[in-house]
């Protein structure tokens, strides 16, 4: 082994697993390590410090290391300030660029550890009025990068301190905590959920939901309406179906042409959904629908009358769509991206795709549900590395009810 650098760890780095896991990542990725000091936290409280020594074959090689040490929380010691390259064209980032994780993160510039502004994993650091009395971190996805942004390349310079698992042991939010169950109490689980939201709402913050068209099929429509109407969602994020088929129940009594109360096929039922998108174009967009009278019940009735914003964002999938639904992706995610950089709590219910978008965007500290009857949607979304969210496999149906009676008794 030829080139070497020290790093430290500090924490509750033993029973989290970060010390483990880290001694793996260097073994595994073809490094060796020495360490060099270690002091063991003698009760719950007390943290752990790790300094060790690592080595590799080749610069490139304990660069990488070093990147994948960084994520799990690893400091370069003895740190310099960060490396910033500018952007040579719009769009385009330098070699070597730092792509960003969800935790919180802070950048060295000019002496000092500065916190990054609106965490989000799988961006670019923009450094700004660096030299100054006071510089500004904040994240950038690579289409918004623009010519002479400087931009942090490397590792140097840059801390990341991913959340710890509570210290009292209970409760189910907490980094990691959740995992996956179609076993867990659901009952005592809503309780909780419903704890944290009324806490939220106390505290003037902000509630996100994200929906799936599932919702309105097994018939969680109507109790998500009332949590709307009742003040505990304060944002929703969707696709262009779920706000279809909502309204279609509302015009039409039917869910993609299915009565959801007797389950039967009207005539022409299967013809409702383009209907319903025909109607609300015809009336210039959905508040246009509820100025006008002809929608008077449902979730998205209830997000215009009690003035929460909704993101519709299209896909190639859409039929119509519906005028409100935003069919620009870069235009559709950046307004996600407002979203979720708002949001104190996010419920992620009954839909995947729309889950891992919302996800991406949300740092590490956001209290995140996601509730799905496939299990593999939940295990998804934290193995995308929203490690922050607990997951249960449920019927949405049996859900959104369930936590409507909790938060309205």
């Amino acid at each position: 082994m030829t080139v070497s650098r020290t790093v430290e760890l500090e924490g509750h780095i033993i029973d989290s697993g970060t010390m483990g896991h880290c001694f793996g990542v260097v073994m595994d990725m073809g490094g060796e390590f020495e360490v060099e000091e270690f002091e063991v936290g003698r009760h719950k409280h007390a943290e752990t410090y790790c300094r060790m020594r690592v080595l590799a074959e080749t610069e490139s090689d304990l660069r990488a290391i070093l990147h994948e040490l960084n994520q799990q929380g690893a400091t370069v010691a003895d740190p310099r300030d960060a490396t910033l390259e500018a952007a040579p064209e719009d769009g385009v980032v330098p070699v070597d660029f730092y792509s960003t994780t969800n935790h919180p993160t802070f950048v060295r510039v000019d002496g000092e550890w500065v916190e990054v502004e609106d965490v989000e994993m799988d961006c670019a650091l923009v450094v700004e009025n660096a030299g100054e009395e006071r510089p500004r971190v904040y994240t950038k996805v690579l289409n918004a990068i623009e010519e002479g942004d400087l931009v942090v390349t490397g590792e140097t310079g840059i801390r990341v301190e991913p959340p710890e698992r509570p210290r009292n042991g209970s409760g189910s939010f907490g980094f990691m905590q959740g995992g996956v169950s179609s076993e867990r109490p659901s009952a005592s689980l809503i309780e909780e959920i419903a704890d944290e939201m009324r806490e939220v709402r106390e505290n003037d913050g902000n509630v996100l939901v994200v929906c799936g068209p599932a919702i309105v099929h097994s018939g969680g429509r109507d109790a998500l309406a009332e949590l709307v109407r009742a003040g505990y969602i304060d944002a929703l994020s969707a696709g262009n179906g779920f706000a279809v088929h909502d309204l279609e129940r509302d015009l039409y009594g039917t869910s993609l042409g299915v009565d959801t109360e007797s389950l039967e096929h009207p005539r022409k039922g299967h013809k409702h959904h383009i209907y319903t998108i025909s109607e609300i174009a015809r009336l210039g967009g959905i508040e246009e629908a509820v100025d006008e009278g002809v929608v008077d019940d449902g979730v998205m009735y209830e997000c215009v009358r009690n003035d929460v914003p909704y993101v519709l964002a299209g896909s190639i999938r859409d039929d119509g769509p519906l005028p409100d639904t935003i069919t620009d992706s870069i235009e559709a995610q950046n307004a996600i991206r407002e979203q979720a950089q708002e949001a104190d709590i996010v419920l992620m219910l009954a839909t995947l795709l729309h889950s891992v978008a919302v996800g991406n965007c949300l740092p590490s500290t956001t209290k995140t549900v996601c509730v799905d009857i496939n299990p593999a949607t939940v295990t998804q979304l934290l193995d995308r590395g929203s490690a922050q969210a607990i997951g249960m496999v449920t019927d949405i149906g049996t859900f959104i009810p369930m936590l409507a009676e909790e938060l309205l008794e």
